[in-house]
């Protein structure tokens, strides 16, 4: 295999199926790895990445929760990040007024209602316009999410709620850095993704058409190009 191995880190309550379309294609020439992500805080997250992945320089990519892990892996080992690739993502700490309803929905699942919150909460706001009544991907979302599980969400959300400002470590990073996200992401819209291409000394900004927040399922042809020109 030629390249450095490809770690790719998926969202809230998502698994490899997040990637299908895209470890097609760039697993031809390097080894491709998706860690299970369920430590209760994201450095937790970001130090079982490293420890697993081969001890070699990496490349990192992550879509929204996993492209926050990848920030960190890029702050705790930055010789070990050579390229990195945030997705639909967000380097400032969780909004206040998500606190209440990360705890609410943490009881809800406690409570045996982990569909109900996918399905009314998260799902709605996750794809563009036009694939909101994309049926596959719609019981897709929902079907990664249940094998994913109660305790992983419980976990995530917890990671997530207490996560840190990471603008630091965006500015202290050198390496070749892909920003990519989907013009109609509401969870994390693209001037968010504006920002961090400023705040990056070697960064590629790219703009998804026709994609939300989910864009290697909404677009996987666009988005595996622009991951093919990253890797080099």
């Amino acid at each position: 295999m030629s390249g450095e191995p490809l770690i790719l880190l998926p969202g809230m309550m998502c698994d490899e199926r997040l990637f299908a379309l895209q470890m097609d294609v760039l697993g031809d020439d390097r080894d491709v790895l998706v860690p299970r992500l369920d430590q209760p805080t994201i450095e937790g997250m970001a130090r079982h990445v490293l420890d697993m992945a081969p001890d070699r320089p990496l490349a990192v990519a992550g879509l929204s929760m996993g492209g926050i892990v990848a920030m960190a892996m890029a702050g705790l080992a930055p010789e070990r990040v050579a390229r990195l690739a945030l997705l639909d993502t967000n380097h400032h700490a969780d909004a206040p007024e998500r606190f209440d309803i990360r705890n609410r929905q943490i009881e809800d699942v406690r409570s045996g209602r982990l569909r109900q919150v996918i399905v009314e909460e998260m799902k709605p706001v996750y794809l563009a316009e036009e694939n909101r009544s994309n049926q596959p991907l719609l019981d897709l979302l929902v079907d990664m999410a249940l094998d994913v599980g109660a305790e992983a969400f419980i976990a995530q959300s917890l990671a997530l709620r207490d996560r840190p400002d990471q603008t630091d470590i965006l500015r202290g990073y050198a390496g070749p850095t892909l920003i990519l996200c989907g013009e109609e992401d509401r969870l994390c819209p693209p001037e968010r993704h504006r920002e961090m291409a400023t705040l990056l000394q070697n960064a590629e900004l790219v703009m998804v058409p026709r994609a939300g927040h989910i864009s290697t399922l909404e677009q996987p042809d666009k988005v595996t190009s622009a991951l093919q020109s990253w890797l080099g």
